[in-house]
């Protein structure tokens, strides 16, 4: 009895690390289940014609994918309204990126009366929702005669964006000392050189999470787009889903499917070439 007591009190410290991981493994297994089947799902039903209890595909077809060369009826060119959606994107990216680069670095090394303040203001106003400023954004859009344009949701995107941005920037810039940039100065570079030519090929990997968020926020707008966007020629990928789903009863649910995954895969592509920077994260800092 003492023996096999022993043998088990050792199995399981020999293998303890490895049965906590397993168990951790199955658990988060379980909790994704749903998703995984989810896009299963999605994957099927946009490749098959006929769906046994509704999940199971029983025939192939590529006739959902149609739309890729011609147009759905009713609704504008999926590359044109792709493209629409590529400078969105890019443009929101570009533009918060340049921004928050050198609004970082201000927040990072510089002192003025009220830098807490508004750093904590940052993170409270990131945290409300931007569809309760519709009426106020409606107003200035107007004003600006940006209705129904992409430059107004791109203009707009940055400026929700650039506050959460500076502050992911400013946590990698905390991270770099200050002698660095005295090592600069003493080499004979002036303040904007050191910043240009020290600074940031430092902070390549906070540019570079910031650059997949701005991506990702741009390429997945909606409520903006489906508000101040009227002219189909100037509908980016998310309003033109909205589009074909139309009345529920009569959906397409084989079109809807692959226009969803057509819509899926520029993000998948970006996020596999980009994943490792947001591992580097770090947006606490909050030094001084």
């Amino acid at each position: 009895m003492m023996e096999s007591r022993e043998f088990k009190l050792s199995f399981f410290q020999k293998h303890g690390e490895k049965i906590k991981n397993t168990i951790v493994i199955i658990i988060l297994l379980v909790i994704s289940l749903p998703i995984i089947l989810s896009y299963l799902w999605l994957v099927l039903n946009s490749f098959a014609s006929e769906m046994k209890y509704g999940i199971i595909p029983t025939k192939f077809t590529l006739e959902h994918w149609r739309f890729l060369i011609e147009s759905v009826k009713g609704y504008p060119n999926i590359w044109q309204v792709t493209l629409n959606t590529f400078i969105v994107a890019i443009m929101v990216m570009f533009l918060e990126l340049f921004i928050t680069s050198f609004a970082g670095y201000a927040l990072s090394r510089y002192k003025f009366r009220g830098r807490k303040t508004m750093l904590l203001t940052i993170l409270v106003l990131h945290s409300f929702p931007s569809v309760s400023l519709l009426v106020a954004v409606y107003y200035v859009l107007r004003t600006l005669n940006l209705i129904n344009s992409l430059w107004g949701i791109i203009l707009l995107k940055v400026a929700l964006e650039i506050p959460w941005g500076s502050w992911i920037m400013k946590g990698f810039y905390d991270q770099l000392p200050w002698e660095i940039e005295w090592a600069g100065t003493v080499d004979g570079y002036s303040r904007i050189q050191v910043f240009f030519k020290v600074m940031l090929p430092l902070v390549r990997p906070g540019m570079a999470v910031t650059a997949i968020f701005g991506f990702l926020s741009g390429w997945s707008e909606f409520i903006f787009i489906n508000t101040f966007i009227l002219n189909q020629q100037t509908w980016t990928l998310s309003r033109y889903i909205k589009g074909v789903i139309g009345d529920f009863r009569f959906v397409d649910y084989g079109l809807l499917t692959s226009i969803s995954l057509f819509y899926m895969i520029p993000t998948l592509v970006f996020y596999f070439f980009a994943n490792k920077y947001l591992l580097q994260v770090n947006i606490t800092g909050t030094k001084g």
